[in-house]
């Protein structure tokens, strides 16, 4: 008999789409999602763009950002496919790349930070989940030292 939780697993993994924010973020998110073995991953790195106002870093050092990450979560999936955005705002971002990419997942790491630098960044891991028309999985962090 077919068990349903499977099946749901199955399809809830069946294509994920990853943000990673740099190289060493991308390997140990990979690392992270390994052990649940989607079928499909789709990696996307979101360059900030500032829409009026000074780019954080250059758009070309950013997209070099972006190809280390790519490289690094291919290092665990060799098949990953990417896709970069570019967007002011990185949580729209993501919701855009997995709509575009049909994603049946989004997968990410929660990265570190206090309560006022999440205040004054705003919170991704709220938005991503609040805002998404698909589910959010919440990775566990097991690099505690980072």
């Amino acid at each position: 008999m077919d068990d349903p939780q499977a099946d749901q697993s199955e399809e809830l993994l069946s294509h994920v789409l990853v943000p990673v924010a740099n190289e060493s973020d991308a390997l140990a998110t990979a690392a992270a999602l390994a052990p649940y073995d989607p079928a499909h991953v789709t990696v996307v790195h979101v360059v900030e763009k500032g829409e009026g106002v000074p780019d954080k870093t250059p758009v070309e050092q950013s997209e070099q950002v972006a190809e280390a990450s790519f490289s690094a979560v291919r290092t665990v999936f060799p098949d990953a496919d990417d896709h970069t955005a570019y967007a002011r705002d990185v949580a729209e971002a993501i919701l855009n790349a997995a709509a575009e990419v049909d994603a049946s997942a989004i997968a990410y790491r929660a990265r570190d930070g206090n309560r006022v630098m999440r205040f004054l960044s705003g919170d991704l891991s709220l938005e991503l989940v609040t805002q998404a028309d698909r589910p959010v999985i919440a990775l566990p962090r097991v690099d505690r030292d980072e």
